[in-house]
């Protein structure tokens, strides 16, 4: 669902709360399993195509400070297709990029790191997408979450496509130029349904507390933005040109709580 603009959080996020469950399947007493999830806060496309090559994890056990040494990342195995439609990561939809039994400590961040063979679909128009040499090394996120032995948590990594493509000014190029966030699963957020159909797509925006967070609904008009502190937002929400704009004030996030809207109905213009 979706984009937070600390980017201090495919590549914003951080988040207080974190969710947890006890697995008899699970990790030992010592270790926590982490689930590796890709999301998506899709733009007006009608498919947006990236290449995934690899995902690293750089874990703190100790309390020591693991500086930028490169030994301390650790790859998580990913068997998957490479080729990921992030569009189809949308209304609650992700897929599993890996799973890890970490020893228990904080996870300080992660690495997501894409190839070159990237690309999105509007019609049967296909535009290739640039990718900065920068980022072939990996697109860095700051998680700075403990994880606790015992425990399995979701940790989902947010792309926000309509923040990652960027036209390059005269020369026509498209960029991809990753906006991406991460948290950890069943910490608070907002979730709800917009109807008519006939109204998407239906661009949903949550801001307050020093936050932007954005996405599409999906299909079925639902749509979900997680990774939310505590407090008061204002959801925006933009549908095509033939429906009025709604903006629904003060809907509140409470700890370790996902706030349910009430179902909103667009009117036509």
């Amino acid at each position: 669902m979706k984009q937070l603009k600390y980017l201090s959080g495919f590549f914003a996020m951080l988040l207080m709360a974190f969710g947890c469950e006890m697995n008899d399947n699970g990790p030992n007493a010592n270790e926590a399993r982490v689930n590796f999830r890709l999301v998506d806060a899709p733009a007006n496309f009608d498919e947006v195509w990236v290449e995934v090559i690899a995902l690293r994890v750089k874990a703190d056990y100790d309390g020591s400070d693991m500086g930028e040494d490169e030994s301390t990342w650790k790859e998580i195995p990913y068997n998957g297709s490479k080729m990921v439609n992030l569009l189809d990561l949308t209304g609650g939809n992700s897929i599993l990029l890996g799973s890890e039994d970490l020893p228990e400590g904080r996870i300080d961040q992660i690495r997501l790191i894409l190839g070159e063979n990237n690309y999105l679909m509007k019609g049967e128009v296909r535009t290739e997408l640039k990718t900065p040499s920068a980022q072939q090394s990996g697109l860095k996120i700051k998680v700075n979450q403990e994880i606790f032995g015992g425990v399995v948590y979701d940790l989902i990594i947010d792309f926000d496509v309509s923040k990652s493509i960027v036209v390059a000014g005269n020369s026509g190029n498209v960029i991809l130029k990753p906006v991406l966030r991460a948290f950890l699963e069943e910490s608070q957020g907002i979730q709800g349904q917009v109807n008519p159909s006939a109204a998407q797509p239906i661009e949903i925006t949550v801001t307050g507390n020093g936050i932007e967070a954005s996405t599409f609904t999906n299909g079925e008009g639902k749509f979900s933005i997680l990774g939310l502190s505590p407090g008061p937002y204002t959801v925006s929400i933009v549908p095509n040109e033939n429906f009025a704009a709604q903006s629904v004030p003060d809907v509140v996030v409470e700890q370790g709580k996902i706030t349910t809207m009430s179902t909103v109905t667009l009117v036509e213009n």
